[in-house]
């Protein structure tokens, strides 16, 4: 077992006491970054990761995406907003089972008239959290809280989402007065009017990922599978929103 120390860049072979975390669960994948080999653990599902050997590890917790708003009259509804990430370099895992939670994507606002997107549900990883992000707003609403918030629905100038940290999210896109509705914050930059916030991009399991981008004002579509990513409002009348995409758990040591 390689032995490693705090690094601002990840885990590095060092002379420390302290030890890699070891996990038993069959790893999802390995390979070698700056000469340093590394197994990680992806969850797209809720489970439980057996840490035998108590140590340092890198982790990467994305919550699940703001839900897209539904309308009845076209363009009015907003985008969900990008779900939060908690990314981490060397935290230390203790020995023992520990249960993993992958949060869902908020479901859109239902098709039956003008209603808000629901809020995605928060991931975690022992007592590591990441919020979900907040639900896009219909015809004439706010949008919702969040890790990043949902944008405000058009009809009015209705204010977007309110993020929970501005140093990690964003506040979602108000709406406007000539029907459109904002765009969902990102973890990784503000929402336009139409237009949602960019992700962050992350390549823990050696694929670089944008997760937690906020969705657009109006598309019909739903965030992707595991990336956080805010679900859009819609653009048919009478449509229900997209809903927002699941999040993802990702834990890598070094072997």
């Amino acid at each position: 077992m390689a032995m490693s120390t705090f690094s601002g860049s990840g885990l590095i072979g060092t002379e420390a006491s302290i030890p890699a975390a070891n996990f038993t669960d069959t790893a999802t994948g390995t390979y070698t970054d700056g000469g340093v080999d590394y197994k990680y653990l992806t969850f797209t599902s809720s489970g439980t990761v057996t840490i035998d050997v108590a140590g340092f590890a890198d982790i990467l917790l994305v919550g699940g995406g703001g839900g897209g708003g539904s309308g009845n009259i076209t363009g009015y509804s907003a985008g969900g907003g990008g779900a939060g990430q908690v990314f981490e370099n060397n935290v230390y895992l203790s020995a023992g089972t520990l249960s993993v939670f992958v949060g869902a994507g908020g479901a859109g606002g239902s098709t039956s008239g003008s209603e808000n997107g629901l809020s995605g549900f928060a991931s975690s990883l022992g007592f590591y959290l990441s919020s979900g992000g907040g639900g896009g707003g219909s015809r004439g609403e706010t949008g919702r809280s969040g890790a990043s918030g949902g944008g405000g629905g058009g009809n009015g100038t209705h204010a977007g989402g309110s993020a929970f940290s501005t140093l990690t999210g964003n506040d979602g896109a108000a709406g406007t007065s000539t029907a459109v509705g904002g765009g969902g914050g990102g973890s990784g930059g503000a929402p336009s009017t139409s237009t949602g916030g960019v992700g962050t991009s992350s390549s823990l399991n050696n694929s670089a990922t944008t997760y937690g981008a906020g969705g657009n004002a109006f598309g019909d579509a739903d965030g992707a599978a595991n990336t956080g990513n805010g679900a859009q409002g819609t653009k048919t009348s009478g449509a229900g929103g997209g809903t927002g995409g699941s999040g993802i758990v990702i834990i890598r040591v070094v072997v």
